[in-house]
């Protein structure tokens, strides 16, 4: 179910949701019974697939991660590429269905809801979280060619979206706001006067205008700055350990879409 997308990829372009989900979902990963994990529409490489399946061993070493896409000349170039490996992530034909043998305990879609209408998200995250085991994770997120501009919203098989992350490479980094263009399809319309997304980056905006003192010890001396002075008015999560790393995370409330709104 679905459709197959440019498949753009490429080493590390996923590093930062990978550390943020071997960081901070690494309880959840623990305490499954069945460590499974679906990286879906990884596109026409196998590499995004690898690199998940490597961080998350430093959590669970009996991991199961499999990699899932539409086009079947692309699982079987998967296949071949990892059939050197001692243990290598498997491989299957499938979509919004999720095909697998048992309930994913976490299902990454990086950069494919980006190609829908924003009206065919929440159906497709209701889909993804059907698919979910107990207590389990979808993560819908985009990022640049690069890897260094990522934002995703994190949603809970029973909860819902809870949580949106914003992870950048701090090093030449304008503005908070120069994210924007890298929002999850959901939000990328709706960062316009009167959203939550759009108040939020005018006021991570104006923080990081307000801590450029703190730069003389660094731009990441001068993100935590910003993060903190976002906390006192935003519902962040989170703290310094996390926000040291180019991050920052608010509750899904403060950004969800206000309805009535194209």
């Amino acid at each position: 179910m679905g459709a197959v997308t440019r498949g753009t990829t490429g080493p590390d372009r996923l590093r930062r949701v990978e550390r943020w989900l071997a960081g901070t979902q690494d309880a959840r990963l623990r305490r499954a019974g069945d460590p499974l994990v679906v990286d879906l529409g990884y596109g026409a490489s196998a590499v995004t697939v690898t690199d998940l399946q490597r961080w998350l061993r430093r959590v669970r070493p009996d991991v199961r991660v499999v990699g899932l896409e539409i086009a079947p000349e692309r699982v079987a170039a998967a296949r071949a590429a990892v059939a050197h490996l001692p243990a290598p992530p498997a491989f299957a034909v499938g979509g919004f269905e999720v095909p697998t043998d048992g309930d994913p305990v976490l299902v990454r879609a990086f950069n494919v809801l980006r190609q829908y209408e924003s009206e065919e998200v929440e159906g497709t995250w209701d889909r993804l979280r059907g698919r979910l085991a107990d207590g389990g994770l979808l993560v819908d997120g985009t990022c640049d060619e690069l890897g260094r501009r990522c934002t995703w919203v994190a949603l809970e098989r029973e909860a819902g979206p809870v949580s949106l992350t914003v992870s950048v490479r701090l090093a030449g980094l304008p503005a908070p706001s120069a994210v924007a263009e890298r929002l999850p399809k959901v939000l990328i319309h709706r960062n316009v006067p009167g959203e939550g997304v759009h108040d939020l980056l005018r006021a991570a905006d104006a923080a990081w205008a307000r801590a450029a003192p703190a730069g003389t010890f660094g731009v990441r001396q001068r993100w935590i700055a910003t993060c903190r002075d976002l906390a006192r008015d935003w519902p962040v999560l989170g703290g310094a350990a996390r926000w040291r790393l180019g991050e920052l995370t608010v509750a899904w409330s403060c950004v969800a879409p206000r309805r009535g709104r194209a």
